[in-house]
Formats: C-alpha cells, sequence, structure tokens
C-alpha cells in the first residue's frame, strides 16, 4: 500500500457566469483552459477545467459557472482557499502584473516561511499566491496548498495523518484563530494542506465563488481501490469509482465535513482531443452527444 497522499489533483468551485471567470483565470492568472465540457450531472451547465501548459494533476482547478448563483460564503466544514506556487524570484513581478489588470492583491505576508498574496477572483473568492523555491509563474508547478476551514481540526488532522500518510508540519496563532500545516511526503505538487480555525466563524454557504470540493491523487485504479478499502476501514462513507471521463473519482466526507475526492491520474485530459488543442472546443462524454445540439444551444458563447 502507498504510504502517503500523493498531493492535490485538482480542486473545484462554484463560479457565476462563465465568461468573467475565464477573463481572469485564462487572462490575469495565465492558466490554461484544458477541457471545456459539460457538468456530467447536469449538462445544461457547463464544467470548465483550468491547469498547467501539461494538464497535469495537481494544477488543475475546476469549476461549475452558474450564472444565477447566490453568493457563497466558506464556513466551518468547507475549503476555504487554494494556493498556487509561485517562484520567490517572480512573485512582485506577478502582484504588479496582477494590479495592472485591475485586480484587487493583498500585500504578499509571510506564512510558514513563504511569501502568500491573495487575489480575489471575479466572484469575491480569495486566491492564494505561494512562494515555493524554484517554482515558476502561477501555477507553472501547480497548487501549494489548500486551507479547510473547520470548527475542530483534530479529528480531520487524524485522518490525513493517521490514514492518508500527512505530516504534521507547523502550528501558527493567527488573528482570531489557528492554523495547522500538514504536509505529504515526497515534495509532490499541492503537497500542503492547511487546517484553519477561526473563532466564531458563521455557517458557511455553498454558492458563487465557493469550493465545493477537494481532490487528492492516485496514481492508477489499483491504488485508488487500495484508498477505498483504507477509508471504509477507517469509518468513511466512500462512494464506488465513478468515472469522470479525464479520472476515475471515489468521494467522501471527511470528519469535519469537507467533501474529500480521490481521482486517478490517468486518462489525463488528452484522452478525447488532442494535448495541442485542448480546451478548443466542447467535449462531451459518449452519451450525451446525441443530444449536442440541445446542449450547445443553451449554454453561453466562451471567448479566450
Amino acid at each position: 500500500m502507498t504510504r502517503a497522499i500523493a498531493g492535490l489533483h485538482h480542486v473545484t468551485a462554484i463560479s457565476g457566469p462563465p465568461q468573467p471567470h475565464v477573463d481572469f483565470y485564462a487572462g490575469a492568472l495565465g492558466q490554461r483552459l484544458v477541457k471545456r465540457t459539460v457538468n456530467f450531472d447536469d449538462p445544461g451547465t457547463y464544467h470548465l477545467y483550468y491547469g498547467n501548459r501539461a494538464a497535469e494533476p495537481g494544477s488543475i482547478f475546476t469549476v461549475f459557472p452558474f450564472a444565477g448563483a447566490a453568493p457563497g460564503r466558506a464556513g466551518p466544514g468547507m475549503a476555504s482557499a487554494f494556493a498556487y506556487a509561485v517562484g520567490d524570484a517572480v512573485m512582485d513581478d506577478v502582484v504588479e502584473g496582477l494590479r495592472g489588470c485591475g485586480a484587487a492583491v493583498s500585500e504578499p505576508e509571510e506564512r510558514f516561511g513563504a511569501r502568500v498574496a491573495t487575489v480575489t477572483d471575479p466572484d469575491g473568492a480569495p486566491v492564494e499566491l505561494a512562494t515555493v523555491p524554484g517554482a515558476g509563474g502561477v501555477g507553472e508547478d501547480g497548487f501549494h496548498s489548500v486551507t479547510l476551514l473547520l470548527r475542530d481540526p483534530e479529528p480531520t488532522r487524524r485522518l490525513l495523518v493517521d490514514v492518508m500518510g500527512y505530516e504534521d508540519a507547523g502550528h501558527a496563532r493567527e488573528a482570531g484563530g489557528e492554523r495547522l500545516r500538514l504536509r505529504t511526503p515526497g515534495g509532490a505538487r499541492g503537497a500542503v494542506v492547511d487546517l484553519l480555525r477561526r473563532d466564531g466563524a458563521g455557517a458557511g454557504r455553498q454558492g458563487r465563488g465557493s469550493i465545493h470540493h477537494v481532490a487528492f491523487r492516485a496514481a492508477d485504479g489499483a491504488e485508488q481501490a487500495e484508498w477505498r478499502e483504507r477509508l471504509l476501514a477507517a469509518g468513511m462513507d466512500v462512494t464506488p469509482v465513478i468515472d469522470r471521463q479525464y479520472f476515475d473519482a471515489i468521494y467522501f466526507r471527511e470528519p469535519g465535513g469537507v467533501l474529500f475526492e480521490i481521482a486517478t491520474d490517468p486518462p489525463g485530459f488528452a484522452v478525447d482531443e488532442p494535448m495541442d488543442h485542448l480546451g478548443e472546443r466542447l467535449m462531451l462524454p459518449e452519451r450525451y452527444e446525441p443530444i449536442r445540439s440541445r446542449i450547445e444551444a443553451v449554454l453561453p458563447e466562451i471567448r479566450t
């Protein structure tokens, strides 16, 4: 059995209308739109995937854009932020470049020895930029971390350490709360999970600008099956394997309430279109091809 999870696979959020989102992530932030498809459970809605140039696991941010979505709000039992890795040498240029695009960016502040700046996306969601030695521009080397907002971090910490192989990597008091840092060994992309407790944090609400779930990596189906057995033995209520076209997925709620997924690296995003042309056209799973014209008629145009 693999001793530890190999970091983050992807993070999935809910947004408002797709075009401002594409303009921000594929424009200002410089991410590659690696797949435009539909929500497999609601084909009247896009499912957009952004990543680095090679569309690698650990760099993928996905979003369900709902034009009429009400504003969301992170609360205990939800992921509250994710961070892209940014090279220390380019951080200041990145911050100035985003401000030049009109984005709201905080002054970088130190967190566990790294500089972290926060930029607000078009739906009001915080996107963190965290310096990593040797990294390139925003997200070229994938994610740095994800933050989980929890009322009591300890049960989630025990799951991540005792079952998923994470190691304790730091603790810091913050204004109105505390932050525990966990890191999976091996230095993979998205190796860090922060557990954040805030005094008096109110209830969260899924909606525009909120994170829906956090996915971790499995090298293949065999490893994913082993993780599933291990999580079931630990008392987690884990779904059967679900085919998501570009990976296979299993889902469960960790003890703090955050929806976790374990997704396989293969087959990847080039399974249904050439790597050089990822994200250029609407891709549908085979079962929706007979109704492609109806789907295309209701989806808004996206310009890249």
